[in-house]
């Protein structure tokens, strides 16, 4: 009995798949462009370290899904996969020590933020557009194999993530006028983006459609990359 074997996408599937990341990556640019725009003019005058954190999040993920775009433009995608993944990895580790440190100032200096309606309706609207790019994007990078497509796909599903943690650091900041609440969301947002970068770090193109034999454990994707953990 001949064992089945597990072919990747055909080429024309591929070229789908690739038009869709770009698309994807296209988009999630654009609206991140502007959610740091708004993020970080809003957080400036409300003196929110939570909201500047999530502004300054929103560039981390422009420079994840440009260093994917980069990849894309490749013609063999593949051979830029790890520098994609280092990009990504570095803008979630310096994003952590800033907002790390900013918000363990702004605990210890006692810096009360103001209510700031925009920051609550973009980290609203965030929390609605996200998860669907995310999504779309994750499973076109499976398919197709791409450990960076999965692993900035995760980083846009942390940003639905962030918008909730920012939603109610803002509410009950502005509701019961509890100032740390505030500092403790940018915490929050530290934690989870130096996580994030060093598993990005650690990431593996495991995740190569397999053409010439069975699949191995290592050769499944999973969102965090690969199905090993390495």
């Amino acid at each position: 009995m001949v064992p089945s074997i597990a072919a990747g996408p055909s080429a024309a599937r591929r070229a789908v798949l690739i038009r869709r990341v770009r698309w994807f990556v296209g988009a999630t640019i654009t609206y991140n462009v502007i959610e740091a725009i708004v993020a970080i003019t809003a957080g400036t005058v409300a003196s929110s370290t939570a909201l500047i954190g999530f502004g300054l999040d929103s560039i981390v993920e422009v420079s994840s899904a440009a260093a994917v775009a980069w990849q894309f433009t490749a013609t063999d995608p593949r051979r830029r996969e790890r520098a994609a993944l280092r990009v990504i990895a570095v803008s979630f580790f310096a994003l952590a020590g800033y907002v790390g440190v900013e918000s363990l100032r702004a605990l210890f200096a006692g810096t009360r933020p103001e209510h700031s309606t925009v920051g609550l309706a973009l980290a609203a609207l965030s929390l609605a557009i996200m998860p669907m790019l995310s999504v779309a994007q994750r499973r076109a990078g499976r398919e197709l194999g791409s450990v960076s497509a999965v692993a900035d796909s995760k980083q846009t599903l942390i940003c639905t993530y962030l918008s909730a943690v920012l939603l109610v650091g803002l509410a009950v900041n502005s509701l019961f006028g509890w100032w740390w609440a505030d500092s403790a969301a940018a915490l929050v947002i530290a934690v989870v983006a130096a996580k994030e970068g060093r598993d990005a770090w650690r990431g593996r193109s495991c995740c190569t459609p397999v053409i010439a034999g069975p699949p191995g454990p290592s050769d499944r994707c999973t969102d965090s990359g690969c199905a090993d953990g390495r």
